[in-house]
């Protein structure tokens, strides 16, 4: 594996295989790897030629400093495990390489930003495409993969690639879970023991509220997962939403086109997970 951390020296490397028009995938992360990130990894070795992984904590989507501040970092186990799985290439750019000027680049998604992680995360979204956009631009890939458990920022980062009229294509991948059905998140590590051992309600909830909405409408089926989740004390609910999977809109009848997603996220102490369960 080799490792940059320079735009000039990464770019300078990718220019070689691109002139043998070899296809490049790419998997922007924040570091803190784990099985999840390790699934998108694999699926871009099989699809592409050569596979280039940045790891980058992007302070620009932090809308919380002290999320940031305490936001895992460990690079040497992060290294060990894309070695593990033959990455090709590693991009670990420091915040001055990637924003040598402050940004303040906007993006108008229209009502995708504006619900669930935008309505509790005021800027989230502008950071999100300000990083993945730069990172496109260094990097060139053909292919960039995501995990779905961020499911609204998939269709931001969709979104994103229409607005700037890119050739990159997304691909979605599926959620990656702990044996228990915890989804993996980097976040995990900070919980203690006991959130731990809380924390699986989240999930447990949501594929119990797949068999409830059988027999009820969205609307009882949203009030169903908040109640059982506001049971547990030491879950504090932010928000639960069944929305269409394309526009995020709140649908009223399993009966519409598109799939129905609930999307949820829970804080546990001061550690913020999300999840999500396609109906």
């Amino acid at each position: 594996m080799k490792i940059f951390k320079s735009i000039k020296d990464l770019q300078a490397e990718l220019k070689l295989w691109k002139a043998r028009k070899m296809t490049i995938g790419f998997v922007p992360t924040m570091g803190a790897l784990h099985k999840g990130h390790l699934s998108l990894i694999e699926k871009s070795r099989i699809e592409n030629n050569i596979t280039v992984v940045s790891i980058f904590v992007n302070p620009t989507q932090f809308n919380n400093p002290n999320d940031l501040k305490k936001y895992p970092r460990t690079i040497e186990n992060d290294s060990l495990l894309l070695r593990q799985v033959n990455t090709d290439i590693l991009f670990f750019p420091s915040v001055q390489e990637i924003y040598p000027k402050p940004t303040t680049q906007k993006f108008d998604f229209g009502h995708l930003d504006k619900v669930m992680e935008g309505k509790f995360r005021a800027g989230h979204f502008d950071g999100v495409a300000q990083v993945v956009s730069r990172l496109f631009d260094i990097v060139r890939p053909d292919n960039s993969y995501f995990g779905q458990k961020d499911f609204q920022q998939l269709a931001i980062i969709k979104a994103m690639v229409k607005i700037l009229k890119l050739s990159v294509k997304i691909h979605a991948c599926p959620i990656v879970r702990e044996t228990d059905g915890l989804a993996m998140s980097s976040r995990n590590q900070r919980l203690s023991e006991s959130e731990r051992k809380n924390a699986v309600t989240i999930s447990q909830v949501l594929f119990e509220s797949k068999e409830f909405a059988k027999t009820h409408s969205p609307t009882e089926t949203n009030k169903w997962v908040i109640g059982k989740i506001n049971s547990n004390p030491i879950l504090k609910l932010e928000y639960f939403e069944i929305v269409d999977e394309l526009n995020l809109q709140k649908i009223n009848s399993w009966n519409e086109k598109n799939n129905k997603v609930g999307c949820i996220a829970v804080f546990l102490g001061h550690v913020r997970l999300i999840d999500n369960i396609v109906y």
